[in-house]
């Protein structure tokens, strides 16, 4: 017979709903703070407001469900005109082109890399110079195109000389990443380099710690592994990089 919260489980409900209610409120500030930064300076709580604090609360899991019966496409294309006009970080100033990402908006597999680099800012694609030429022989090595995933970066502006993404611009950049996420709902991300695996699994582990197995994320199973543009400077990552190219292979044959 079920009982009534008493004692030590009444307290420890009233803890998880308080800190639930301090998550909300979290986000509903993160979320007033980048439309303040988009240029509303004013803010009105109107029911669409509360709708957009709300939807800013759910996961991408539960956003992916919440727009089930929506246009995939549609919905990243929606996104799109938000990211390109982008100005919260002084990447605005130095980017020549916005790289937004591309490919399957319903794909069960996202690569996710660092950040941009000269011949993508240049023509607004992921992955298209060298780097992006050996992403896409390791997409077809497990049987795939790459019209079947979705490949984009964390940042989607390059850093001059492609320095590592700071603090602030990562911040910055990452409510982008997760809209597209949250939108393309994946089984599986792959995180391409030490700076991406470590930005979304929030640790300062090294690569050879990470790789080799999934780790959860926001509903969706993530395989770290080393980034194609060090395969090229270093030969011997492409047998660890393989192995767990062979892991996601696997996984997707069971969905």
């Amino acid at each position: 017979m079920l009982r009534p919260y008493e004692g030590s489980d009444k307290m420890k409900h009233d803890e998880n709903a308080g800190a639930e209610l301090l998550e909300v409120i979290g986000l509903a500030k993160k979320f007033l703070e980048q439309e303040k930064k988009r240029g509303l300076e004013i803010v009105r709580m109107k029911p669409e407001t509360w709708l957009a604090v709300e939807d800013a609360a759910r996961s991408p899991a539960e956003a992916a469900a919440a727009a089930s019966g929506k246009d995939r496409d549609e919905a990243l294309e929606s996104l799109r005109p938000a990211v390109e006009g982008c100005t919260t970080c002084a990447l605005a100033s130095t980017r020549t082109n916005v790289v937004f990402g591309q490919g399957n908006p319903n794909a069960k597999l996202v690569f996710v890399g660092e950040a941009p680099g000269a011949d993508e800012d240049a023509q607004g694609l992921a992955f298209i110079g060298r780097a992006g030429k050996l992403l896409t022989k390791i997409i077809e090595a497990i049987d795939l195109k790459r019209s079947d995933v979705f490949i984009c970066n964390i940042l989607k502006c390059r850093p001059p000389n492609n320095r590592t993404p700071t603090t602030q611009e990562v911040e910055c950049c990452i409510p982008y990443l997760r809209e597209q996420l949250g939108i393309i709902n994946p089984a599986i991300i792959c995180a391409l380099g030490n700076s991406a695996a470590q930005t979304l699994l929030e640790t300062k582990s090294p690569m050879n710690r990470m790789r080799g197995r999934f780790h959860e994320f926001e509903g969706a199973r993530l395989m770290p592994t080393y980034h194609p543009a060090a395969l090229l400077r270093n030969p011997q990552y492409k047998r660890p990089t393989w192995e767990d190219m062979q892991m996601i292979q696997k996984e997707l044959k069971k969905l």
